[in-house]
Order: structure tokens, then C-alpha cells, then sequence
């Protein structure tokens, strides 16, 4: 086979694995929402009854009756502090019903949640009431919080990656049976869907609205607090409002992935000067060491651009992208081996490098690039 057929059969392996690569990239980037979503009241009720007021065996001998409490909440700002924290700020409201919750409807001075997961950031605003009115036989009080919630976030898949950021919410009196509930009448819509409880302008930097909704996580835990017959310690029902952000891969991409390319685009420049013709080799200036010293020099742009993305998810395993600068340190170390295996003339048994000029090693460089990269995804996946 002549070159001419070699480059292009090169250019149609490597068209072939760029569109698999694209299908893999398109599969990695879509977000399934794990059931079950908590969508109406007559999902909380079936949920309930099922999950906390029966056991397997028949209904469940409380201390006393469980009191549900209607909790909503709507967000106006989001903002990630770095790859464990978040910090969220908005309203959460409650009804609280004439008659039911008499003894528990907090005072002025008192919030009816409790955030379990905030953590002291210390600029974190106390949640402080913000509006109380009467309606009919409800008060409903609503207060104004910010919070830095310490969350353990996946960040395998990144740039391709979604977060899931939840908002946990306790009532005031946790020792006590008192379930929170959703205040779906508070919202337009709440379906399986429907972005709801959030700030339709809210900026999110590099990230983008994709779902949200309300769930039951069961808690257990391995001690009472001390209170006797507490009454949450096994598979209680906690209320999480979610919320799913999507980063922008193209930020990603300019940031990480476009100047990985580049390199290669650059070092695969360097790999076209290799040839034994002295008059090529003469014209492209093609020296022994000066790959060998241009391979050196992309090496520290490369592990630059690896602690630059390692800094940012510092005590995460190692993410997806994270592998393309192991590729590039392969190709880079194999670029300096085959150079100086061809012109010292070294294994000449070796036709792999030596066939028509290292033609083999120039043409089966995308597709090796390619080729890896795709491995990579299919690992990941």
C-alpha cells in the first residue's frame, strides 16, 4: 500500500472513532433522575403510611400520633465554594394549623427547621423570620436563610458531570413524631419534570438548571441524643428538596480539553519532522534532540494543566478528564522513544518505526489518540 493510501486510510479510522467518541460524550452528558420523586400529597400519604406509620407486620406503636407540618422552600442563590461545599440562600416557610399545632408553632424569636448539614462558614446568615400572616385557620410563617451545606458531591465524570444538591430539612421539635411535608399548593407545578422552588434567573456560574423535586431519604442513627424514646432513631422520614445542576461543557472544554488537543496537534507537528531524507530533515530543522527537547517542553505545559485541574478536586479520586494527561504523558514519553529508536537506527528488526520514513507511527497517531481517548470513556462509563 502506498503512503497516499496509508493517510487516508488514517483520516477514516480516525473520522470513524471521533463520531463514536461524540455518541459516548453525548451518552455521558445525560442525567436520569433516580425514583422516587415526590410529586403531589397523595404520593407523601402513600409514602408515609407505607414507610413510617406500617411496618411489614401492621401499623407501628408510636409514643404518640404523628403531626405533619406543610414546609416549603425557593431558592435565590447558589453558589459552590469548592468540591465538598455549597451555599444556598432563599425561603423556607411552614403552616402551621389551628388546633394541630398549637403546642409546636415556634414564637418570634424561634425558627420551626433545623438544617443539619450547615455548616459555620462564618458569614452564613442565622435563618431570621421574615413574614408571619393569617390565613383562615393557618399561620404561616415564612423565614429567610443562608447556609453552607457540606455535601459529598461525584466528580468522576467531570467536565460531564451533574450535582445533585439537596437541602435537608429537620423540624424544630425533632424528638418528637413530626414529619415535614411538602407545600406543593405553594408552587405552579411540581411534576416529575417541572424546575420548581428556585430563582428562574438565579446564576450559577458554570452550571445550568436542570431538575428539581422533593424526596424522603430514611435516617437512622446509633444514638437517642440522649432523649428518652427518641422517636427518629430508626428509618425516620426526612424531608430533602433537590435540586440538579448540569455543568456547561463548554467551559470545561476551553479551560482543559481544547488546550490537551493543542498539545497534541503540537506534538503530532513534531512527530511529521522525524524522516531519514536529509534534505527533509535539513528543511524541518529535525534533530534527535530537538524533539526530545520540544516533547520536555510540552511535558511542563501538561503537568501544569494537570495540578491546575487536580487543585480543584483535591481529596476526590481521580475524574475523568484527569486521565487524558495520563494518555498525553504516554504519547509524549512514546513520541521520544520511537524518535530516538529511528534515528539512531536502534532494532532495526523493528519495522513498525523504520517502515517508509516512521510512516506507521505518523499516520496511527489520531487514531491512537482517539482510540485512547475512547477507551477511557468506556472505562469511566
Amino acid at each position: 500500500m502506498n503512503e497516499r493510501n496509508w493517510w487516508w486510510l488514517s483520516v477514516a479510522v480516525s473520522g470513524v472513532l471521533l463520531v463514536v467518541l461524540v455518541g459516548l460524550w453525548k451518552h455521558m452528558n445525560e442525567y436520569r433522575v433516580e425514583p422516587p420523586q415526590i410529586v403531589n400529597e397523595k404520593a407523601v400519604d402513600e409514602y408515609l403510611e407505607k414507610r413510617w406509620e406500617n411496618g411489614p407486620d401492621g401499623p407501628i406503636s408510636r409514643a404518640e400520633p404523628m403531626i405533619t407540618i406543610k414546609t416549603g422552600i425557593f431558592i435565590q442563590s447558589l453558589q459552590f465554594f469548592n468540591s465538598s461545599e455549597v451555599n444556598v440562600s432563599g425561603y423556607i416557610w411552614q403552616r402551621y394549623k389551628d388546633g394541630v399545632h398549637d403546642g409546636i408553632k415556634p414564637d418570634s424569636s424561634e425558627v420551626g427547621f433545623i438544617l443539619p448539614e450547615q455548616v459555620n462558614s462564618g458569614g452564613d446568615i442565622e435563618p431570621r423570620e421574615a413574614y408571619r400572616y393569617r390565613q383562615g385557620d393557618e399561620e404561616l410563617i415564612g423565614w429567610y436563610f443562608e447556609a453552607t451545606l457540606r455535601q459529598p458531591f461525584e466528580y468522576s465524570h467531570y467536565p460531564f458531570d451533574h450535582k445533585t444538591v439537596w437541602v435537608r430539612l429537620w423540624p424544630k421539635d425533632f424528638a418528637r413524631n413530626i414529619v415535614l411535608v411538602p407545600d406543593f399548593a405553594a408552587y405552579e407545578s411540581t411534576g416529575v419534570d417541572d424546575i420548581f422552588g428556585i430563582e428562574k434567573s438565579i446564576v450559577v456560574g458554570t452550571w445550568e438548571r436542570q431538575n428539581t423535586y422533593f424526596d424522603y431519604k430514611p435516617s437512622s442513627y446509633d444514638t437517642n441524643f440522649g432523649i428518652a424514646h427518641y422517636i427518629g432513631r430508626e428509618d425516620f422520614p426526612e424531608l430533602h428538596y433537590n435540586f440538579v445542576v448540569k455543568r456547561k461543557f463548554v467551559n470545561a472544554f476551553v479551560a482543559h480539553l481544547l488546550p490537551l488537543f493543542l498539545v497534541a496537534a503540537l506534538l503530532f507537528g513534531v512527530l511529521l519532522t522525524i524522516s531519514a531524507d536529509s534534505d527533509l530533515a535539513s528543511r524541518h530543522g529535525f534533530s534527535t534532540s530537538g524533539v526530545i527537547g520540544a516533547c520536555s517542553a510540552l511535558f511542563f505545559v501538561v503537568l501544569l494543566a494537570h495540578i491546575h485541574l487536580r487543585e480543584q478536586f483535591a481529596g476526590t479520586s481521580i475524574v475523568y478528564m484527569e486521565y487524558f494527561y495520563f494518555l498525553m504523558y504516554g504519547l509524549l514519553v512514546a513520541t521520544s522513544a520511537n524518535t530516538y529508536l529511528f534515528s539512531m537506527r536502534a532494532a532495526p528488526w523493528l519495522k513498525l518505526i523504520h517502515y517508509k520514513d516512521n510512516l506507521i507511527p505518523k499516520v496511527s497517531f489520531w487514531p491512537i489518540v482517539l482510540g485512547g481517548i475512547i477507551a477511557i470513556t468506556w472505562y469511566t462509563l
